[in-house]
């Protein structure tokens, strides 16, 4: 929820910028912002499912499954960084 918070703050902080008319650096700026943001909550919604539905990586008594599980959130992890 803290992510969620943050995102609406920032999305309120685009709306007052474009208000204002502020440069469009700096609205471009605040966008990328909100776009990292939304980034980090899909890496840990993704991970959370994984987790919770797929496999568990640290309590999964398969290994291999366990493995190609922290592999997969790895490369979430990467792709969305």
């Amino acid at each position: 929820m803290a992510r969620v918070k943050r995102l609406k703050g920032q999305v309120e902080a685009i709306e007052r910028a474009l208000n204002a008319e502020a440069p469009c650096g700096e609205v471009l700026n605040l966008v990328a912002s909100v776009r990292g943001a939304v980034n980090g909550l899909t890496v840990e919604l993704i991970e959370d499912h994984v987790r919770e539905h797929v496999s568990n990586p640290d309590t999964d008594k398969d290994a291999d499954r366990a493995q190609g599980a922290a592999d997969l959130i790895q490369v979430v992890r990467t792709y969305l960084k």
